[in-house]
C-alpha cells in the first residue's frame, strides 16, 4: 500500500504578532497557531487525502476564526473530495459558512476571510486548488513550478507582488458566490494549467 508523508510548519511571519494561518492534512488540522519544530504525518493512501492551507486576510478582524471554520470544514469531508466538482461544493460551501458566522453588515466580524490552497493526493492523481492567493507549487531538481492562479488585480508595470486578492472566502460584507480553480493530473509530468472550475 503506497504512503502519503507530509511535513508542516506554521509561523506568524515577520510583520504580525498572531498567526491567521490553519492547515489541514486529512483528519489532522492546526488552527491559527505557531509550530517551532516540522510535524511529520504519514497516511496511507487508501482514499483521497486532503492536504490545504488556509490565510485568514490581513487587516480584517476574525481572520484566524475564518481560517480555522474552512479546515475543519474540510477535514470533516476530505475522504470525499475526489473530484473537482467534489472540491468545488466543499469550498462554496465553506465560503457560506464564513458568511454566515460572520453574521452579515454591521457584525464586527462582518469582513472576515481566508484564502485557501491545497491539493487532494489519490493513486495515479493529483488535483491542486486555490481561492485567493495562497499558492501550491511543485517541487523538483529543476526548482519550484506555481500549480496554483493567484485571485489578484493584474500587477502594474515594475511591480512584483501584490497584497491584494480579488477572491476569498467571505471577506466582504455582502455574500459574495466564488469560482475556486482547479486542475486534475495523472501525475506532476502532465499538469493541465489551472482554471475556474464549474
Amino acid at each position: 500500500m503506497p504512503y502519503v508523508a507530509v511535513s508542516v510548519l506554521s509561523h506568524s511571519g515577520l510583520l504580525r504578532e498572531g498567526n491567521e494561518d490553519s492547515l489541514v492534512v486529512g483528519p489532522w488540522t492546526l488552527c491559527a497557531t505557531v509550530t517551532e519544530n516540522p510535524q511529520t504525518l504519514v497516511f496511507p493512501l487508501e482514499m483521497p487525502l486532503v492536504v490545504a492551507v488556509t490565510d485568514g486576510l490581513g487587516g480584517h478582524p476574525g481572520g484566524d476564526v475564518a481560517s480555522a471554520m474552512a479546515v475543519r470544514r474540510i477535514a470533516s469531508i476530505g475522504p470525499v473530495l475526489s473530484s473537482q466538482d467534489a472540491v468545488r461544493d466543499a469550498l462554496n460551501a465553506c465560503n457560506r459558512a464564513v458568511y454566515e458566522a460572520a453574521g452579515g453588515d454591521g457584525s464586527e466580524l462582518s469582513t472576515m476571510g481566508t484564502t485557501v490552497a491545497g491539493v487532494v493526493v489519490q493513486p495515479g492523481s493529483l488535483l491542486v486548488f486555490n481561492v485567493g492567493d495562497s499558492r501550491v507549487f511543485a517541487a523538483s531538481r529543476g526548482g519550484l513550478r506555481q500549480m496554483s492562479v493567484d485571485d489578484s488585480p493584474p500587477l502594474d508595470p515594475g511591480e512584483r507582488t501584490t497584497s491584494l486578492v480579488t477572491l476569498c472566502l467571505g471577506g466582504t460584507p455582502v455574500y459574495r458566490p466564488i469560482r475556486p480553480q482547479s486542475a486534475v493530473s495523472d501525475g506532476l509530468a502532465n499538469f493541465a494549467p489551472l482554471r475556474p472550475s464549474g
